[in-house]
């Protein structure tokens, strides 16, 4: 009996462990969500359409203030960031804070797996090798 429940025990927690290490990397689904909830209203998703926010297209790995036509605060300018999933996700969490001087006035995502998941969002925003690809993440993003 006593074999049964260690048995048990070890399914449960190993199963327990590969689920958590399947979100590990965020969820650009759930991403796509948060995004349109908190960040739609300033940010474009498309390439070259700034709002009030400069476009997140292709974010992830681009120079932080590097979009020719927008107007960025100075702070940010001389911020000398590059948007790694790292950056984003600290910058996400109080942008205000993580650069003070920022015009943002967005409060920030405080649950990190939110965090997480808007990351993985605005990694799927980067250029497609193919437009089959393209497809396949706009069907996968529409829920």
């Amino acid at each position: 009996m006593r074999k049964v429940a260690h048995l048990r025990a070890a399914a449960l927690f190993l199963i327990s462990t590969l689920a958590g290490s399947a979100h590990a990397g965020g969820d650009p689904v759930r991403g796509a969500d948060l995004f349109r909830q908190n960040c739609a209203a300033c940010h474009s998703q498309e390439r070259q359409q700034n709002l009030v926010g400069p476009s997140l297209f292709s974010v992830v790995g681009r120079t932080a203030a590097s979009i020719s036509d927008f107007s960025y605060s100075a702070a940010l300018k001389g911020s000398g960031i590059v948007w790694t999933a790292d950056q984003l996700k600290a910058y996400l969490k109080a942008p205000r804070k993580y650069v003070p001087g920022v015009k943002m006035m967005f409060p920030g995502l405080a649950d990190e797996n939110d965090r997480e998941n808007v990351v993985a969002f605005l990694k799927t925003l980067g250029e497609a090798t193919s437009q089959s690809v393209q497809s396949a993440e706009a069907g996968s993003l529409k829920r």
